[in-house]
Protein backbone atom coordinates (compact mmCIF):
# COMPACT_ATOMS: atom_id res chain seq x y z
CA UNK A 1 0.00 0.00 0.00
CA UNK A 2 1.46 3.65 -0.84
CA UNK A 3 -1.42 5.87 0.97
CA UNK A 4 -3.72 6.02 -2.26
CA UNK A 5 -7.03 5.99 -2.87
CA UNK A 6 -9.55 5.14 -5.42
CA UNK A 7 -12.99 6.80 -6.00
CA UNK A 8 -15.31 5.42 -8.25
CA UNK A 9 -18.51 7.88 -8.99
CA UNK A 10 -21.43 7.18 -11.27
CA UNK A 11 -21.23 11.08 -12.78
CA UNK A 12 -18.59 13.84 -12.19
CA UNK A 13 -19.28 17.24 -12.62
CA UNK A 14 -15.67 19.05 -12.00
CA UNK A 15 -16.76 22.60 -11.18
CA UNK A 16 -14.81 23.83 -14.65
CA UNK A 17 -17.92 24.36 -16.18
CA UNK A 18 -17.49 21.18 -18.18
CA UNK A 19 -20.57 19.27 -18.65
CA UNK A 20 -20.59 15.92 -16.38
CA UNK A 21 -18.62 12.79 -16.79
CA UNK A 22 -20.40 9.69 -16.60
CA UNK A 23 -18.92 6.56 -14.96
CA UNK A 24 -15.42 7.61 -13.37
CA UNK A 25 -12.71 7.31 -11.35
CA UNK A 26 -10.76 9.83 -8.75
CA UNK A 27 -6.75 8.58 -7.74
CA UNK A 28 -6.19 10.51 -5.05
CA UNK A 29 -2.80 10.35 -2.81
CA UNK A 30 -1.95 12.80 0.09
CA UNK A 31 -5.03 14.62 -0.54
CA UNK A 32 -4.47 15.29 -4.23
CA UNK A 33 -6.15 14.20 -7.14
CA UNK A 34 -3.41 12.20 -8.87
CA UNK A 35 -5.57 11.22 -11.85
CA UNK A 36 -9.35 10.80 -13.10
CA UNK A 37 -10.48 8.53 -15.76
CA UNK A 38 -13.21 6.14 -16.89
CA UNK A 39 -14.00 3.65 -14.29
CA UNK A 40 -13.51 1.04 -16.51
CA UNK A 41 -10.13 1.78 -16.87
CA UNK A 42 -10.08 1.70 -13.12
CA UNK A 43 -6.20 0.43 -11.36
CA UNK A 44 -6.45 -1.69 -8.82
CA UNK A 45 -3.40 -2.89 -7.09
CA UNK A 46 -3.61 -5.08 -4.56
CA UNK A 47 -4.64 -3.34 -1.07
CA UNK A 48 -5.42 -0.07 -2.71
CA UNK A 49 -8.89 1.00 -0.89
CA UNK A 50 -11.58 1.68 -3.28
CA UNK A 51 -14.51 3.54 -2.58
CA UNK A 52 -17.24 2.93 -4.70
CA UNK A 53 -20.05 5.94 -5.45
CA UNK A 54 -21.19 4.69 -8.60
CA UNK A 55 -24.91 5.59 -7.57
CA UNK A 56 -23.93 8.95 -6.78
CA UNK A 57 -22.89 11.84 -8.37
CA UNK A 58 -19.85 13.82 -7.52
CA UNK A 59 -19.49 17.82 -7.53
CA UNK A 60 -16.88 20.41 -5.85
CA UNK A 61 -17.79 21.79 -2.40
CA UNK A 62 -19.63 25.24 -2.23
CA UNK A 63 -18.29 28.53 -1.95
CA UNK A 64 -21.23 30.95 -0.87
CA UNK A 65 -19.77 34.93 -1.62
CA UNK A 66 -22.03 36.72 -0.11
CA UNK A 67 -23.30 35.33 4.03
CA UNK A 68 -23.36 37.22 7.28
CA UNK A 69 -22.55 34.33 9.65
CA UNK A 70 -23.38 36.18 13.06
CA UNK A 71 -27.12 37.57 11.80
CA UNK A 72 -30.10 35.39 12.12
CA UNK A 73 -32.52 34.74 9.16
CA UNK A 74 -34.87 34.71 11.28
CA UNK A 75 -38.69 35.60 10.16
CA UNK A 76 -39.74 36.58 13.83
CA UNK A 77 -38.10 40.51 14.15
CA UNK A 78 -37.49 39.65 18.13
CA UNK A 79 -35.26 36.94 17.39
CA UNK A 80 -33.38 38.89 15.29
CA UNK A 81 -33.15 41.92 17.67
CA UNK A 82 -31.87 39.87 20.45
CA UNK A 83 -29.27 37.79 18.20
CA UNK A 84 -28.12 42.00 17.38
CA UNK A 85 -27.85 42.51 20.63
CA UNK A 86 -26.90 39.69 22.15
CA UNK A 87 -22.74 39.75 23.85
CA UNK A 88 -20.20 37.95 22.01
CA UNK A 89 -20.07 34.27 23.73
CA UNK A 90 -23.89 34.24 22.21
CA UNK A 91 -23.02 35.49 18.99
CA UNK A 92 -20.04 33.31 18.63
CA UNK A 93 -22.71 30.48 19.60
CA UNK A 94 -24.85 31.62 16.27
CA UNK A 95 -21.93 31.82 14.41
CA UNK A 96 -20.82 28.37 15.27
CA UNK A 97 -24.64 27.14 14.11
CA UNK A 98 -24.40 28.71 10.95
CA UNK A 99 -21.00 27.50 10.16
CA UNK A 100 -22.19 24.03 11.04
CA UNK A 101 -25.27 24.71 8.69
CA UNK A 102 -23.10 25.54 5.93
CA UNK A 103 -20.98 22.77 6.20
CA UNK A 104 -24.29 19.97 6.55
CA UNK A 105 -25.03 21.48 2.96
CA UNK A 106 -21.92 21.51 1.66
CA UNK A 107 -20.48 24.97 1.89
CA UNK A 108 -16.87 24.81 2.57
CA UNK A 109 -16.38 28.26 1.85
CA UNK A 110 -17.88 31.83 1.93
CA UNK A 111 -17.09 35.51 2.19
CA UNK A 112 -18.31 36.66 4.61
CA UNK A 113 -19.99 40.50 4.40
CA UNK A 114 -19.39 42.14 7.99
CA UNK A 115 -16.13 42.55 9.97
CA UNK A 116 -17.13 40.14 12.85
CA UNK A 117 -13.16 39.64 13.91
CA UNK A 118 -13.90 39.79 17.39
CA UNK A 119 -16.58 36.88 17.28
CA UNK A 120 -14.64 34.94 15.03
CA UNK A 121 -11.54 35.04 17.34
CA UNK A 122 -13.89 34.86 20.52
CA UNK A 123 -15.27 31.30 18.47
CA UNK A 124 -11.87 30.05 17.64
CA UNK A 125 -10.53 30.62 20.52
CA UNK A 126 -13.15 28.29 21.91
CA UNK A 127 -12.86 25.37 19.57
CA UNK A 128 -10.18 23.03 20.00
CA UNK A 129 -10.19 21.66 16.44
CA UNK A 130 -9.60 23.13 13.16
CA UNK A 131 -12.21 25.02 11.40
CA UNK A 132 -15.24 23.11 9.67
CA UNK A 133 -15.15 25.93 6.91
CA UNK A 134 -12.55 28.44 4.92
CA UNK A 135 -13.78 31.95 5.97
CA UNK A 136 -12.95 35.19 4.30
CA UNK A 137 -13.49 38.39 5.81
CA UNK A 138 -13.67 42.15 5.03
CA UNK A 139 -11.97 45.14 6.76
CA UNK A 140 -12.95 46.85 9.81
CA UNK A 141 -14.85 49.40 7.01
CA UNK A 142 -18.52 51.16 7.43
CA UNK A 143 -18.20 52.60 4.04
CA UNK A 144 -18.83 56.03 5.27
CA UNK A 145 -17.11 59.76 4.70
CA UNK A 146 -15.70 59.49 8.20
CA UNK A 147 -13.85 56.16 7.70
CA UNK A 148 -12.65 57.70 4.21
CA UNK A 149 -10.94 60.68 6.29
CA UNK A 150 -9.61 57.98 8.98
CA UNK A 151 -7.66 56.09 6.43
CA UNK A 152 -8.37 52.56 4.91
CA UNK A 153 -8.56 49.75 8.07
CA UNK A 154 -6.02 47.13 8.05
CA UNK A 155 -6.28 43.55 7.85
CA UNK A 156 -9.48 41.72 6.62
CA UNK A 157 -9.16 39.30 3.54
CA UNK A 158 -11.10 42.04 0.90
CA UNK A 159 -13.10 45.00 1.21
CA UNK A 160 -17.04 45.15 1.06
CA UNK A 161 -18.11 48.62 0.27
CA UNK A 162 -21.29 49.45 0.53
CA UNK A 163 -22.33 52.35 -2.19
CA UNK A 164 -25.68 51.43 -2.24
CA UNK A 165 -28.18 50.08 0.36
CA UNK A 166 -28.76 46.02 0.22
CA UNK A 167 -31.83 45.89 -1.97
CA UNK A 168 -34.24 44.19 0.84
CA UNK A 169 -33.12 46.01 3.71
CA UNK A 170 -36.34 48.71 4.24
CA UNK A 171 -34.27 50.14 7.17
CA UNK A 172 -31.21 50.70 6.08
CA UNK A 173 -29.19 53.99 6.88
CA UNK A 174 -28.46 56.08 3.57
CA UNK A 175 -25.13 55.58 2.14
CA UNK A 176 -22.67 58.64 2.57
CA UNK A 177 -19.93 57.88 0.03
CA UNK A 178 -19.26 60.15 -2.64
CA UNK A 179 -17.97 58.71 -5.87
CA UNK A 180 -14.31 60.94 -4.46
CA UNK A 181 -14.56 59.01 -1.46
CA UNK A 182 -15.14 55.66 -3.53
CA UNK A 183 -12.32 56.38 -5.80
CA UNK A 184 -9.90 56.81 -2.37
CA UNK A 185 -10.69 53.34 -1.14
CA UNK A 186 -10.06 52.02 -4.04
CA UNK A 187 -6.95 53.47 -4.85
CA UNK A 188 -5.43 52.76 -1.63
CA UNK A 189 -6.82 49.36 -1.28
CA UNK A 190 -3.41 47.50 -1.73
CA UNK A 191 -3.71 44.05 -3.23
CA UNK A 192 -7.02 43.37 -1.30
CA UNK A 193 -9.59 43.00 -3.59
CA UNK A 194 -12.79 45.41 -3.62
CA UNK A 195 -16.64 44.18 -3.26
CA UNK A 196 -18.80 46.78 -4.13
CA UNK A 197 -22.69 46.97 -3.19
CA UNK A 198 -24.08 49.43 -6.15
CA UNK A 199 -27.69 49.30 -7.43
CA UNK A 200 -29.09 51.20 -10.22
CA UNK A 201 -27.52 52.45 -13.75
CA UNK A 202 -25.38 55.23 -12.24
CA UNK A 203 -24.04 54.03 -8.69
CA UNK A 204 -23.00 50.65 -10.80
CA UNK A 205 -21.05 53.04 -13.09
CA UNK A 206 -19.53 54.77 -10.65
CA UNK A 207 -18.39 51.76 -8.90
CA UNK A 208 -17.11 50.99 -12.45
CA UNK A 209 -14.85 53.72 -13.05
CA UNK A 210 -13.69 53.92 -9.52
CA UNK A 211 -11.83 50.50 -10.07
CA UNK A 212 -14.00 47.62 -8.01
CA UNK A 213 -13.20 43.98 -8.59
CA UNK A 214 -16.56 42.97 -7.80
CA UNK A 215 -20.53 44.33 -7.97
CA UNK A 216 -22.54 43.09 -5.31
CA UNK A 217 -26.42 43.12 -6.60
CA UNK A 218 -26.72 45.31 -9.27
CA UNK A 219 -30.20 46.00 -9.13
CA UNK A 220 -30.86 47.73 -12.34
CA UNK A 221 -27.54 48.53 -13.62
CA UNK A 222 -28.72 47.78 -17.44
CA UNK A 223 -26.64 46.62 -20.28
CA UNK A 224 -24.06 49.13 -20.91
CA UNK A 225 -23.02 48.33 -16.94
CA UNK A 226 -23.12 45.00 -17.74
CA UNK A 227 -21.34 45.67 -21.33
CA UNK A 228 -18.19 47.63 -19.63
CA UNK A 229 -18.04 44.58 -16.60
CA UNK A 230 -17.28 41.91 -19.25
CA UNK A 231 -14.60 44.68 -21.10
CA UNK A 232 -13.50 45.26 -17.66
CA UNK A 233 -13.03 41.61 -16.28
CA UNK A 234 -15.32 42.63 -13.22
CA UNK A 235 -17.13 40.28 -11.09
CA UNK A 236 -20.81 40.17 -10.68
CA UNK A 237 -22.45 38.65 -7.40
CA UNK A 238 -26.54 39.03 -8.24
CA UNK A 239 -28.12 38.04 -5.14
CA UNK A 240 -31.07 37.31 -6.75
CA UNK A 241 -32.63 34.88 -3.68
CA UNK A 242 -33.15 38.35 -2.04
CA UNK A 243 -35.63 39.59 -4.66
CA UNK A 244 -37.58 36.05 -4.75
CA UNK A 245 -37.68 35.83 -1.03
CA UNK A 246 -38.49 39.60 -0.67
CA UNK A 247 -41.65 39.30 -3.53
CA UNK A 248 -42.74 36.02 -1.67
CA UNK A 249 -43.15 38.09 1.38
CA UNK A 250 -44.81 40.88 -0.06
CA UNK A 251 -47.40 38.60 -1.55
CA UNK A 252 -48.03 36.64 1.34
CA UNK A 253 -47.98 39.57 3.75
CA UNK A 254 -45.12 38.36 6.07
CA UNK A 255 -41.24 37.78 6.11
CA UNK A 256 -40.73 33.88 3.90
CA UNK A 257 -38.56 31.56 4.76
CA UNK A 258 -37.75 28.92 2.23
CA UNK A 259 -36.31 25.41 3.05
CA UNK A 260 -36.26 22.87 0.23
CA UNK A 261 -39.03 24.57 -1.65
CA UNK A 262 -41.19 24.75 1.24
CA UNK A 263 -42.22 28.03 2.07
CA UNK A 264 -42.73 29.40 5.73
CA UNK A 265 -44.69 32.41 6.48
CA UNK A 266 -44.58 35.18 9.41
CA UNK A 267 -47.97 36.68 9.69
CA UNK A 268 -48.98 39.92 8.46
CA UNK A 269 -50.66 42.00 5.74
CA UNK A 270 -49.85 41.43 1.67
CA UNK A 271 -48.77 44.68 0.43
CA UNK A 272 -49.55 44.81 -3.66
CA UNK A 273 -47.58 47.84 -4.11
CA UNK A 274 -44.69 45.99 -3.08
CA UNK A 275 -45.14 42.82 -4.96
CA UNK A 276 -45.38 44.98 -7.84
CA UNK A 277 -42.11 46.14 -7.05
CA UNK A 278 -40.07 43.34 -6.22
CA UNK A 279 -41.66 40.75 -8.91
CA UNK A 280 -40.49 43.77 -11.76
CA UNK A 281 -37.24 43.39 -9.43
CA UNK A 282 -36.86 40.24 -9.97
CA UNK A 283 -37.80 39.84 -13.12
CA UNK A 284 -35.19 42.16 -14.16
CA UNK A 285 -32.50 41.09 -12.56
CA UNK A 286 -32.81 37.23 -14.03
CA UNK A 287 -33.14 38.89 -17.24
CA UNK A 288 -29.89 40.69 -16.30
CA UNK A 289 -28.27 37.88 -15.55
CA UNK A 290 -29.16 36.10 -18.67
CA UNK A 291 -27.53 38.94 -20.66
CA UNK A 292 -24.51 38.56 -18.55
CA UNK A 293 -24.41 34.93 -19.07
CA UNK A 294 -24.22 35.73 -23.07
CA UNK A 295 -21.99 38.92 -22.63
CA UNK A 296 -19.40 36.99 -21.15
CA UNK A 297 -19.27 38.81 -17.51
CA UNK A 298 -18.09 35.84 -14.69
CA UNK A 299 -20.79 35.62 -12.58
CA UNK A 300 -20.33 34.24 -9.07
CA UNK A 301 -23.12 32.84 -6.41
CA UNK A 302 -23.75 34.89 -2.76
CA UNK A 303 -27.09 33.47 -1.23
CA UNK A 304 -26.93 36.71 1.19
CA UNK A 305 -27.70 34.31 4.09
CA UNK A 306 -28.27 35.68 7.29
CA UNK A 307 -30.98 38.17 5.68
CA UNK A 308 -34.42 37.82 6.74
CA UNK A 309 -35.86 34.16 5.55
CA UNK A 310 -32.29 33.11 3.39
CA UNK A 311 -30.74 30.66 5.83
CA UNK A 312 -27.53 29.78 6.01
CA UNK A 313 -26.46 26.91 3.80
CA UNK A 314 -29.46 25.48 2.29
CA UNK A 315 -30.46 29.25 0.31
CA UNK A 316 -27.20 28.24 -1.83
CA UNK A 317 -29.18 25.58 -3.43
CA UNK A 318 -32.01 27.96 -3.85
CA UNK A 319 -29.86 30.62 -5.80
CA UNK A 320 -28.10 27.80 -7.95
CA UNK A 321 -32.40 26.88 -9.41
CA UNK A 322 -32.46 30.73 -9.90
CA UNK A 323 -29.18 31.30 -12.31
CA UNK A 324 -30.26 27.61 -14.03
CA UNK A 325 -33.82 29.94 -14.49
CA UNK A 326 -32.13 32.20 -15.78
CA UNK A 327 -30.44 29.76 -18.30
CA UNK A 328 -27.22 29.05 -16.99
CA UNK A 329 -26.72 24.72 -17.37
CA UNK A 330 -26.29 23.25 -14.13
CA UNK A 331 -22.49 22.49 -15.16
CA UNK A 332 -22.25 26.29 -15.56
CA UNK A 333 -23.96 27.00 -12.90
CA UNK A 334 -22.30 24.97 -10.34
CA UNK A 335 -18.90 26.50 -11.61
CA UNK A 336 -20.17 29.56 -10.10
CA UNK A 337 -20.81 28.28 -7.16
CA UNK A 338 -17.78 26.85 -6.73
CA UNK A 339 -14.59 27.55 -8.81
CA UNK A 340 -15.43 31.32 -9.39
CA UNK A 341 -15.89 32.02 -5.86
CA UNK A 342 -12.52 30.00 -5.18
CA UNK A 343 -10.33 31.90 -7.88
CA UNK A 344 -12.03 35.84 -6.42
CA UNK A 345 -11.38 34.88 -2.40
CA UNK A 346 -8.12 32.87 -2.79
CA UNK A 347 -9.21 29.53 -1.20
CA UNK A 348 -7.02 27.29 -2.89
CA UNK A 349 -8.15 24.34 -0.83
CA UNK A 350 -11.88 24.20 -2.85
CA UNK A 351 -12.83 24.39 -6.61
CA UNK A 352 -12.80 22.69 -9.45
CA UNK A 353 -11.80 18.74 -9.52
CA UNK A 354 -8.63 18.13 -11.40
CA UNK A 355 -5.23 16.55 -11.34
CA UNK A 356 -3.12 18.33 -9.33
CA UNK A 357 -6.34 20.07 -6.99
CA UNK A 358 -6.83 19.01 -3.32
CA UNK A 359 -9.79 16.21 -3.32
CA UNK A 360 -12.29 17.87 -1.62
CA UNK A 361 -15.85 17.23 -2.94
CA UNK A 362 -19.66 16.37 -2.20
CA UNK A 363 -20.90 13.15 -2.57
CA UNK A 364 -24.83 13.49 -3.99
CA UNK A 365 -26.94 10.14 -4.29
CA UNK A 366 -28.07 9.75 -7.55
CA UNK A 367 -27.84 11.48 -10.79
CA UNK A 368 -27.07 14.18 -12.36
CA UNK A 369 -30.64 15.24 -13.40
CA UNK A 370 -31.52 15.55 -9.49
CA UNK A 371 -29.51 18.29 -9.21
CA UNK A 372 -28.84 20.88 -7.47
CA UNK A 373 -31.98 19.71 -5.40
CA UNK A 374 -29.85 16.43 -3.96
CA UNK A 375 -27.39 18.89 -2.32
CA UNK A 376 -30.33 19.47 0.32
CA UNK A 377 -29.17 16.79 1.23
CA UNK A 378 -25.51 14.85 0.81
CA UNK A 379 -24.72 11.29 0.79
CA UNK A 380 -20.96 12.57 2.04
CA UNK A 381 -18.27 15.07 2.12
CA UNK A 382 -14.72 13.89 1.37
CA UNK A 383 -11.69 16.83 2.82
CA UNK A 384 -8.30 15.93 1.40
CA UNK A 385 -9.40 12.76 -0.12
CA UNK A 386 -10.92 10.88 2.81
CA UNK A 387 -14.48 11.08 4.85
CA UNK A 388 -14.74 14.33 6.71
CA UNK A 389 -16.07 12.86 9.97
CA UNK A 390 -17.77 15.94 11.09
CA UNK A 391 -20.08 15.11 8.49
CA UNK A 392 -23.33 12.95 8.88
CA UNK A 393 -25.91 11.79 6.64
CA UNK A 394 -28.18 12.14 9.69
CA UNK A 395 -27.83 14.85 11.88
CA UNK A 396 -30.65 14.88 14.23
CA UNK A 397 -28.96 11.36 15.61
CA UNK A 398 -25.63 12.62 15.19
CA UNK A 399 -23.83 14.20 18.49
CA UNK A 400 -24.49 17.53 18.22
CA UNK A 401 -21.66 19.72 19.01
CA UNK A 402 -23.89 22.97 18.31
CA UNK A 403 -24.09 25.15 21.39
CA UNK A 404 -28.01 26.72 21.64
Amino acid sequence: MDGRRFIVAGSLIDGSGAEARRNVFLAVQSGIITAIGSAADLPCPNGTAVDDFSHCTIVPALVDCSVSLARSPSVDAQVRLAAEEAGIAQKAALLERHISYCHMHGVLGVAECEDISDVLEHYQRERASGGMIDIRTPAAFSGTGDDCAAGIPAGGDYLKIHYSPDIDNEDAAPVRLTLENLRGILQHRGQRKAVVVANGRQPVEEALVAGCDAIEQGYGMGEANLREMASRGVLWIPGVLRARNALLSAGSGGSVCCRFSLRYVAPGKADPGAEAFWKKALAGQLAQLRLARKLGVKTLIGSGAGSVGILHGESMVEEMKLFIKAGYPLAEAMCCASENGVRFFGMEKLGVLKKGRAATFLITRGSVQQLPRKLAYLEGIYVDGAPNMAYSKNPVKAPQSVRH
